[in-house]
């Protein structure tokens, strides 16, 4: 159980469930499939798949949770030659023109009519509540994917008040000093071999890089014409990789031989075992690197946040 991503939500005031609790909510909204005219249905599923029957997988005091989606998958051209056959059928019937309005209904009788035979589409999005760290944490490549796990998740609960965290100045001040060293990264912070640089400009360019020396000149000349770095390939204390973007999204995350190697101790066939120690390494990692990353990008606003 590696998160490859990492989106993340600060609770905004002092939250706190217990895993009962929180298998209780979810319970009301687990997953059912499609009906025979629905196009799409999401439910909390369990997180062990087939080696498990709860909702919430805890383990110290980390609760995590799987939302399945399931969509109904209409081939657009399909679709679109099936509409064109019966207008084509109604005009020549009626010599009249069809127009779109009535195509657009036509449209929705078809969809309707293929949805009992159509191909699902089933992805699951992980995600673990941090109470003690203040901190929801999703597995999601894209926000709009965390934002729906998240609202799902606040309809379950009743109330989930969380928001994305916020630092003191902007990420790309950040990453961009770090570039041109006019910013001090922490020793826990290795820049690695890849970045984004985007003209702040209304039309300006944007440049990738990768597999290179961050610090080369050919990277500095962008810096010196005015290019901002928005995403930034980094290690953290040697055991953690990724790519962070200026939104504080985490993605391609890589855990490092150290925690695969505590991995390797536990029994190779309690498939059980080793998701519960895959979880709780990668909860024991996050939770230091999180905090410590908001520090490193000049440290946390929590102006928004009611302390307790």
């Amino acid at each position: 159980m590696w998160f490859r991503n990492a989106r993340l939500f600060r609770f905004s005031k002092p939250f706190d469930i217990s895993a009962e609790e929180l298998e209780e909510k979810l319970q009301a909204d687990a997953f059912k499939p499609c009906g025979p005219q629905e196009t799409t249905r999401s439910g909390w599923v369990p997180p062990l798949g087939k080696h498990g029957e709860q909702l919430v997988h805890s383990a110290n005091g980390y609760h995590l949770i799987c939302l399945r989606k399931e969509e109904k998958i209409l081939p657009g051209p399909v679709v679109k030659e099936a509409v064109e056959e019966r207008a084509e059928a109604i005009e020549l019937e009626q010599s009249r023109k069809v127009r779109r309005k009535e195509k657009d209904e036509i449209k929705e009788q078809v969809m309707l009519e293929m949805l009992p035979q159509a191909f699902s589409r089933n992805r699951r999005c992980y995600a673990y509540l941090a109470p003690q760290d203040g901190f929801l944490v999703v597995d999601a490549g894209s926000a709009k994917q965390a934002d729906d796990l998240a609202s799902t998740l606040r309809k379950s609960l009743g109330s989930l008040p969380v928001r994305p965290p916020a630092v003191e100045q902007a990420p790309a001040f950040t990453f961009t000093g770090w570039l041109n060293e006019t910013v001090d990264h922490p020793a826990t912070v290795v820049l690695g071999s890849e970045c984004e640089l985007k003209d702040p400009s209304e039309d300006g360019g944007v440049v990738r890089c990768k597999g290179l020396d961050l610090k080369a000149e050919e990277i500095r000349n962008h810096l010196d014409a005015g290019m901002q770095v928005t995403k930034l390939a980094l290690t953290w204390d040697d055991n953690v990789s990724f790519v962070l973007d200026e939104e504080l999204g985490i993605r391609r995350l890589k855990f490092g031989e150290t925690l695969q190697d505590q991995l390797e101790e536990v029994d190779g066939d309690d498939a059980v075992a080793r998701f519960d120690a895959a979880f709780t390494l990668m909860t024991l990692e996050l939770s230091r690197m999180i905090p410590g990353l908001l520090d490193a990008l000049g440290g946390e606003d929590r102006s928004a946040i009611v302390e307790e």
